[in-house]
């Protein structure tokens, strides 16, 4: 894990290109050292949710180089590693397990664990939202349920969409990005088990991963 950390600590300060083909080296080595530890996450995943089960490693990782079209920030390399493991690859917008190294940086700022689906589109957030107005009980079970995570209460509308009555659940019905978030040390990445801790408490989240794929189901997207 420490061959990653520094790794990305060193594409920090010497994001260009030129740097990067001299240390092509150096990135070989850490993505290798991350895809085997991706590789015994989906299996621990896989073993607990068969919705996972069909999944290849290929369609859980991102590409190290950045999409530079759109941005402002031109810099041509991550600075951070993440394997995001849903039904249907990280492509489908269904809600699953994201894990993530990001040493020092400002992207997200942590290494974190993330459960759930990241700004869904129109058609989902409808049919969760009218999942949780009628069955928001069982959502907030879920959430408990994930002990050592917390609900992000950001991205959220200011007010509850107009077709929505005042409800317990209204909170819950604003928000626009639906994830269970836990933030790890980098003592907690050096654990000779780390797959296996990943795992564990990714297993938390299953209940809460599950409520939202069964609304997502409802829509046409699939």
């Amino acid at each position: 894990m420490e061959e990653i950390l520094n790794f990305l600590r060193l594409v920090r300060v010497n994001n260009n290109r030129e740097w990067f083909h001299a240390n092509k080296d150096l990135y070989l080595a850490a993505k290798d050292k991350f895809e085997s530890l991706a590789k015994e996450i989906l299996a621990g995943v896989q073993a607990f949710d068969a919705s996972c089960r069909e999944l290849d490693l290929s369609d859980c990782l991102y590409r190290f180089y950045r999409d530079t079209r759109f941005s402002k920030d031109k810099t041509p390399y991550k600075t951070h590693m993440g394997v995001y493991i849903c039904p249907k690859g990280k492509k489908s917008m269904w809600a699953g397990y994201y894990f993530h190294i990001e040493p020092e940086s400002d992207y997200l700022g942590s290494h974190m664990l993330c459960c759930g689906a990241y700004m869904p589109d129109n058609e989902m957030l409808k049919v969760l939202r009218e999942d949780i107005f009628t069955n928001g009980e069982e959502y907030v079970k879920a959430v408990k349920q994930a002990k050592h995570f917390t609900l992000c209460s950001e991205p959220s509308l200011k007010k509850l969409p107009k077709e929505f009555a005042e409800s317990p659940y209204g909170e819950y019905i604003k928000l626009k990005a639906h994830l269970l978030q836990l933030d790890v040390n980098t003592q907690f990445l050096m654990q000779d088990n780390l797959a296996q801790n990943v795992v564990k408490e990714f297993k938390t989240c299953r209940n809460y991963v599950a409520y939202l794929n069964r609304a997502f189901s409802f829509t046409g997207n699939y």
